[in-house]
């Protein structure tokens, strides 16, 4: 098989523990350095956290895995200074389309307007982002990376977390103050705990083939429906970075998994989509079951879950990465306070909160394409065989056609960290939902909206001159910074400069004013992973200053 990606060894070191022979202890503990990992540790790390990760193995993902990463995602590696990187080397798309054998009955576009960052979607071996991430980790001198380290024992205590670990020159002991974990689905720890994970398995298998060619068709997501190469199953294609395209075909649960892996059996099946003519070489071969399952509780004391050890989905609709990221995205900035004595541990019970509501919307969505999908009823494919019958005349049919609800970020709307609103505003951008990027201009230069937000609380303030903002309002605004959780404060205008002290973002389009309802004197609260927490029609420094020890359980 043809390779064009070559896997890194990263070389295990001997810890201080093994040459000191004694215990070590660390204020945060990740395990495992999959994408989810080392998005916890990075972020820890960015934000002035001293933090160790763990993992059993010397080099990344073995094959794409991982494929789609949604807008929301590289927003969020954005803002922890690394996204630039993969979407310069993946493959951005906006389009998907669905076929049923060889028509076109259903399309959708992932961005619908213009003037965000942003793509609707990359596509990108997991390799690459493992390898990229931890780039990023070794430029950061508060995250210790520790490979070839296996956690083989836990004991959970009330002040700490005791951790057994087993390398290649033998066993140590460390504790922690709080444990994540991102060691996956089968996730070794939340067995030694004892912890239950309940759900559904499906009963279908998939096969998918990484292939190495030179071909023309446009980067779009392609979904066929009983493809005459594939009769009466589903067919997936997706293009990635280095000419390697992603196809998964539908097998049956009859189907033998090792059988199905031979070269001499996938060949032949990508000569039928593809045509004899077709140069290709194959990369990359597995077969997968999914399931859609998750724990009861994401927190449990001073171990927290991250990502496939604590909800897992199935493939269609690129959940798994997707909210795995935003699980750390919600996750450090809660536990961050919570180390700095800013805000009560309770806090962290609103990450099992907010994030198993995103599970589970994740997990609905899931089930429900796989069901459409693969129908496991004759009656259910009779209907799905008519919806997509339907599809190509009819509208209410395309809404029904379901090849994989894409992954959207989770709008928080009822978490108990949101001030309601009082007054009346248009738009999308309520309590709990992630913001929405918009060009700006900031100190001269063109830039985002979302790249000036995140990791601290913001206030935004909304005027048309920013040079005639009143000094009453300019000084309650530059106090806000002082009270115990630190909140910026941010002019966004649609000219002028902000007093001293005061960042100012020019709305240069109108983009920012029309997606948040902006008028003269709207302030918005923006929490550090770019969700709002509250907004009013006027600057209310009591009301923010609620609003903040509402969003950190210090109410």
């Amino acid at each position: 098989m043809q390779k064009t990606f070559t896997y890194p060894k990263f070389e295990f070191v001997r810890p201080p523990e093994l040459i000191e022979g004694k215990s070590g202890h660390y204020p945060v503990v990740v395990v495992g350095a999959g994408p989810v990992g080392l998005s916890a540790a990075i972020d820890l790390a960015n934000q002035g956290q001293d933090v160790l990760l763990l993992d059993n193995d010397d080099t990344v993902s073995i094959g794409s895995r991982g494929v789609c990463y949604a807008k929301r995602a590289l927003e969020v590696l954005d803002r922890m200074g690394c996204g630039e990187q993969f979407v310069q080397k993946g493959v951005s798309w906006d389009v998907g389309r669905t076929f049923l054998r060889e028509s076109e009955v259903f399309n959708f576009n992932l961005r619908p307007e213009a003037d965000h960052h942003r793509p609707g979607m990359i596509n990108l071996q997991q390799y690459y982002l493992e390898e990229y991430l931890i780039q990023r980790a070794r430029q950061l001198p508060r995250l210790q990376m520790r490979f070839k380290s296996e956690v083989i024992a836990v004991t959970p205590g009330e002040q700490q977390v005791t951790l057994r670990v087993e390398t290649p020159e033998g066993a140590y002991t460390l504790t922690t103050d709080w444990l994540v974990v991102a060691d996956g689905a089968r996730s070794p720890i939340r067995t030694m705990m004892g912890l239950d994970i309940e759900g559904k398995i499906f009963m279908d298998r998939f096969l998918i083939a990484d292939v190495v060619m030179k071909a023309d068709f446009p980067a779009e997501r392609w979904f066929w429906f009983d493809p005459p190469f594939h009769p009466n199953q589903s067919v997936l294609l997706h293009k990635q970075a280095d000419n390697v395209w992603r196809i998964d075909f539908q097998l049956g649960w009859q189907a033998d998994p090792v059988e199905e892996k031979k070269p001499e059996n996938v060949i032949p099946r990508i000569k039928a989509m593809l045509g004899d003519e077709r140069e290709f070489e194959l990369e990359w071969v597995s077969i997968y079951t999914f399931q859609c399952r998750r724990m009861n509780r994401f927190n449990h004391g001073r171990v927290l879950f991250v990502g496939d050890a604590a909800h897992q989905v199935s493939p269609f609709g690129a959940r798994g990465a997707n909210s795995g990221i935003q699980d750390t995205d919600n996750l450090i900035w809660k536990l961050k306070l919570v180390m700095d004595g800013k805000a009560p541990a309770t806090l962290l019970d609103t990450y099992g909160e907010e994030r198993g509501y995103a599970a589970d919307e994740n997990l609905m969505n899931s089930t429900r394409s796989t069901d459409f999908i693969t129908p496991k009823s004759k009656t259910s494919r009779i209907f799905r065989n008519a919806v997509l019958e339907l599809a190509a005349d009819y509208p209410f049919a395309r809404a029904l056609v379901n090849s994989g609800r894409l992954s959207v970020p989770s709008w928080l709307a009822m978490s108990s960290l949101n001030t309601p609103d009082t007054e009346p505003f248009e738009g999308n951008m309520i309590p709990g939902a992630p913001m929405a990027d918009a060009p700006v201009q900031a100190a001269g230069a063109d830039g985002w909206l979302l790249g000036q937000l995140g990791n601290r609380f913001q206030a935004l303030h909304y005027v048309d001159d920013a040079g005639a903002i009143d000094a009453a309002t300019a000084q309650a605004l530059g106090q806000q910074a002082q009270g115990s959780v630190e909140v910026e404060p941010v002019v966004v205008a649609r000219r002028g400069q902000a007093p001293a002290g005061l960042k100012t973002l020019i709305d240069t389009k109108g983009c920012v004013a029309q997606r948040y309802d902006l008028k003269p004197g709207t302030t918005y609260l923006a929490r550090p992973d770019q969700h709002v927490a509250a907004r009013w029609r006027a600057f209310d420094a009591g009301k923010l200053q609620a609003a903040v020890a509402k969003a950190t359980c210090n109410a």
